[in-house]
């Protein structure tokens, strides 16, 4: 039977935010549908949806700008579900960053805490500590058109972050930045995040953004919760097809349960004909059902391959990424499986090409059986 995933950690402490049964509807239809989540004091939790999932709503009723139709919101065994915004231990960075366009970068971080009345000097202190965590000490007389992207976003963070909330909720923080620059921010925004201790919520659409960032993920899709684990158990173990195909990519093949015995599983499908798998709980033969496998998963060369399962095709397709390239396979009945292949020889011409005869080969523990 297949391996299961690891229990999550921390499954025995006490959540510092509670969601319980929480509804928003809009014009009377279920935007979050009874929904319910347990975060834990200093995680870094992703909630992770496409376009019109709920996700962000969801965030803006725990920040207070949403009101739920049923269910309760508790940070820190208060209940803040009828709390308005300015009176809860959360703070919110909007996807848009939202700074004040006429302020310094200095006076953008400070704002919070003067509207507080906070003593200048304790003011004065607290914004040094920021910006020097943020990394912009040196641009605090700046005004925001004379920052790039990334010192906006660092901006928009350090504002967020002064007045010390317990949560401080994300909306789509690196989506304005570029793909090089995002991939850098991820990493500061962890090492803030550890630093601090601050419960961290991020709501995002890109899968590589919540596996880089997260402890724990939980995917959204029509208002619910689809999975929720950390970003291992969830790529690795999707609970349904529509985990498997949203988070990372994947080959989908539909097939029938042939035969079971101590080893493996053998299914029988239309695209590749017989595969081997190890199995689930409660498998039965003739049960219709769908194999996954993850395109790292798969090996090709230019030679048959030993082992219990091997197939034929040529390459249809072909993507040069610089450290590894992705093959879409053809096979005889016309089936498309894509192949990613690290890079790892230096070589001027590649060592499989367009049109050539491949064999493509997994290990059966790399086919996830997925349910109808």
């Amino acid at each position: 039977m297949t391996e299961q995933p690891p229990t999550t950690a921390k499954a025995d402490s006490i959540p510092f935010i509670q969601i319980q049964g929480v509804t928003k509807r809009f014009d009377g239809a279920p935007v979050v549908d009874n929904v319910s989540l347990n975060i834990h004091k200093g995680e870094l939790f992703a909630i992770l949806g496409g376009s019109g999932s709920g996700k962000t709503t969801l965030l803006r009723m725990m920040a207070g700008f949403e009101t739920p139709n049923t269910g309760r919101i508790i940070i820190d065994n208060s209940d803040m579900t009828d709390v308005p915004p300015y009176e809860r231990p959360v703070n919110m960075m909007f996807q848009s960053y939202a700074v004040f366009p006429h302020m310094t970068v200095e006076n953008n971080v400070a704002y919070g805490l003067k509207k507080e009345g906070l003593p200048k000097t304790e003011v004065a202190v607290r914004v040094d500590e920021m910006l020097a965590l943020v990394q912009l000490t040196e641009y605090r007389a700046r005004k925001p058109h004379q920052l790039s992207g990334g010192q906006l976003q660092r901006v928009a963070l350090a504002r967020a972050l002064i007045k010390r909330p317990k949560v401080l909720l994300l909306d789509e923080p690196l989506a304005a930045l570029d793909k090089r620059l995002r991939e850098h921010t991820q990493f500061e925004l962890m090492d803030i995040q550890e630093e601090l201790g601050v419960t961290f919520v991020v709501v995002t659409h890109d899968q590589e953004e919540a596996m880089t960032l997260a402890t724990r993920i939980a995917v959204m899709h029509e208002g619910r919760f689809v999975q929720i684990g950390t970003p291992t158990e969830i790529y690795e173990y999707p609970c349904n097809k529509f985990v498997a195909e949203f988070f990372g990519t994947t080959n989908m093949f539909k097939g029938v349960v042939q035969e079971i015995n101590d080893l493996d599983v053998l299914i029988d499908t239309e695209a590749c004909g017989v595969i081997p798998s190890l199995g689930i709980p409660e498998l039965s033969v003739g049960d219709d059902i769908w194999v996954a496998v993850r395109p790292e998963k798969i090996a090709i060369s230019k030679t048959s391959q030993d082992g219990p399962y091997c197939i034929k095709g040529a390459v249809w397709d072909l993507g040069y990424y610089g450290n590894h390239s992705i093959y879409r396979v053809k096979t005889s009945n016309e089936t498309i499986i894509q192949v990613n292949a690290q890079n790892q020889a230096r070589l001027s011409e590649r060592a499989v090409d367009w049109e050539d005869e491949v064999y493509l080969s997994w290990d059966p523990a790399s086919s996830i059986i997925l349910r109808s």
